[in-house]
């Protein structure tokens, strides 16, 4: 069985993005671009000890995303611990709605943002009274 084991976010500004991902998650980043030939961040999503995973910001090597265009890449999704006050720090930090929170009836509260590169990702907060 594969499994996901790490990912890479493509961006157009490094400084914007890193600043999005800081600001909304609580993410760190490394600086690997040494290593990768091309500005390249390390994402530190949560503690080693806890279910997850780390990725990277990329600088994008061709055209962002358009609007209302099939998804071209994955779409990440985050767990949260609470969606409404993620979803004010991702609008207060530049990032906004694709689909608006709904209930996975008796699991979660789910719904979909753009970051400030024009990328497509998840909030999920587990939540059996979601209706």
């Amino acid at each position: 069985m594969s499994r996901l084991i790490h990912f890479e976010i493509h961006v157009d500004d490094m400084e914007r993005a890193k600043t999005f991902y800081e600001n909304v998650f609580g993410w760190t980043f490394q600086d690997w671009s040494d290593y990768a030939g091309m500005p390249y961040f390390g994402a530190v999503t949560g503690d080693e000890i806890e279910p997850g995973i780390n990725g990277a910001l990329m600088q994008r090597r061709g055209p962002a995303p358009t609007a209302n265009q099939p998804l071209n890449g994955f779409a990440c999704t985050m767990g949260v611990e609470d969606y409404d006050i993620t979803e004010a720090k991702i609008l207060q930090n530049g990032g906004t709605v694709a689909m608006p929170k709904y209930a996975l009836p008796q699991m979660a509260w789910q719904g979909y943002y753009t970051d400030t590169e024009g990328n497509l990702f998840g909030i999920h907060q587990p939540d059996t009274n979601a209706r």
